[in-house]
């Protein structure tokens, strides 16, 4: 309600002037391990028996063809049988050795296919096994989905008119920012249509029109909020206070809300100063009595029920409310010096 105290307190003071995401960084792909340890070998040893093939003289072949032809056969990639026995003619102190060379040569380092060793046949089978991962990590992912992708649909299906009404006045709230009022208006009255108890949405709309100089249009969407509850003391005043600069029916208006406003001081003491500006003086002084039964410490209330008791030919209980309002230690230097002629005035 602090904005309706604001428009009361910018009401007042005119009323007394003179006129107003690629791969994640932590996935990697896995590669599968190098079956290169049995081909490595095979291709060291070959290598090894052709270097020393190069520097022996005379090399002789019991077999097939001689050895110098087998190496330009193994770097055109030329098939050659399995398994070629290689007799070599080595010098007297060395013996003839049979030089098994189709494991070295014959087994070329592109083929993607693995060496058939038994040894890794067991290696692949403890990892064969995976039945926890794919079990695991699909199932989280399908319930993910299907509980995130129809949320939407039922938001939107089943927004209530308080929600509607909520989105226009955060609408807006935003259009106000860039400056934009009479968007801003509009955009408030339809938010209204689609449920007119928003209290929030009602205050601002009535502040800009007030802002934009448009009272009457101000009143209007204040009695509408009052007709359909009156339990609203604020807005009451409002409008009697703009009732008031206008000619209207200020004191029906508080009067119709006076049963909800039970216990509010400034209520009363709002409808005092009404009813004693309508000569109702003696309706007044009830109701500064009972605003000061909620702030006895409120010396304008005090010498508001002075003023009325005055009017009223009650000129002693008057006096005990100027002296009280004296006393208060609260009035303005103008408002003190008013007391003081008052109670001047009733010491004669």
């Amino acid at each position: 309600m602090s904005l309706i105290n604001t428009m009361l307190k910018d009401l007042d003071a005119r009323a007394g002037q003179p006129g107003a995401a690629p791969l994640p960084a932590d996935v990697r792909p896995v590669t599968a391990p190098e079956r290169r340890g049995p081909v490595l070998r095979a291709a060291l040893v070959g290598g090894a028996l052709l270097a020393i093939g190069a520097g022996v003289a005379g090399w002789k072949t019991m077999q097939t063809a001689p050895a110098p032809t087998a190496a330009p056969a193994v770097l055109a990639a030329a098939p050659v049988p399995a398994r070629t026995a290689v007799v070599v003619d080595m010098p007297a102190a060395a013996p003839v050795q049979v030089v098994d060379v189709a494991p070295a040569v014959l087994a070329p380092e592109p083929t993607p296919e693995p060496s058939p060793e038994p040894e890794p046949a067991p290696a692949a089978k403890p990892v064969a096994p995976v039945n926890k991962p794919p079990s695991a990590k699909p199932a989280p992912r399908t319930v993910s989905v299907a509980k995130a992708v129809p949320a939407a649909p039922v938001a939107g299906r089943t927004a209530t008119p308080s929600q509607r009404a909520e989105n226009a006045y955060r609408r807006a709230l935003g259009v106000l920012e860039d400056g934009r009022v009479t968007e801003a208006i509009a955009t408030l009255q339809a938010g209204l249509q689609i449920d007119p108890r928003h209290e929030a949405a009602r205050q601002t709309l009535v502040g800009l029109l007030i802002e934009a100089g448009r009272p009457d249009d101000a009143m209007r969407q204040l009695q509408a909020a009052l007709a359909i509850d009156a339990r609203q003391p604020a807005l009451a005043m409002l409008l009697a206070r703009l009732q008031l600069e206008r000619g209207g029916p200020a004191i029906e208006t508080l009067m119709r809300t006076l049963p909800y406003a039970a216990g509010n001081g400034e209520y009363h003491a709002f409808l005092a100063g009404v009813l004693q500006r309508e000569g109702r003086v003696h309706e007044a002084a009830d109701h500064y009595q009972a605003a000061l039964k909620r702030s006895p410490g409120n010396g304008v209330w005090w010498m508001g029920l002075g003023i009325a008791l005055q009017a009223d030919k009650r000129d002693a209980e008057s006096r005990a409310a100027f002296m009280q309002a004296q006393a208060s230690g609260t009035l303005a230097p103008e408002l003190q010096a008013f007391v003081e002629r008052r109670l001047g005035q009733l010491g004669r």
